[in-house]
């Protein structure tokens, strides 16, 4: 066998799976008026809401969601044109954007508490089957950001 079989990457598992789980949640975020990755956005900013940084800015976002600002900004522009988030430039640095919740972002926090557990009931497993496979994630990421983003030699990704 040659190693490039479709079903041996492990590259490919993760794509599949990572498009699975974003179609499963697409019906619950269509309710909510967000995409998937709107949706991440919101969750850092809630999840910053509770323990928020001095100044949460758009690079600060950025770096949480792994996202280029080129990616990033036209996202934050849809969800302030939606009234969910406000943008505002720093007075003693204009190249930094700060970053805050309007009342109706807040608001948004509460429908969509439920939604992982949603995706988690929909799917038929239980939290001890994902427990091991997201610290078994979180693992890879982490290895694999120290590499700089270069996948390593000679291993089938």
């Amino acid at each position: 066998m040659n190693g490039l079989l479709l079903d041996d990457q492990l590259c490919f598992k993760l794509y599949a799976a990572s498009r699975a789980v974003t179609r499963g949640y697409k019906p619950m975020l269509d309710a909510l008026g967000l995409t998937y990755p709107q949706y991440l956005a919101m969750l850092v900013l809630w999840e910053w809401q509770e323990s928020q940084p001095e100044q949460p800015t758009v690079k600060a976002l950025g770096e949480r969601l792994m996202l280029d600002s080129g990616t990033l900004t036209p996202l934050l522009k849809r969800i302030e044109q939606m009234g969910l988030v406000r943008r505002r430039r720093a007075a003693q640095d204009e190249r930094e954007v700060h970053l805050s919740l309007s009342a109706e972002g807040l608001a948004l926090n509460g429908r969509a508490s439920e939604l992982r557990q949603q995706l988690i009931c929909a799917s038929g497993l239980d939290l001890n089957e994902l427990q091991p496979l997201q610290a078994g994630l979180e693992h890879l990421l982490a290895r694999l950001t120290t590499l700089g983003g270069s996948a390593p030699s000679g291993r089938s990704g």
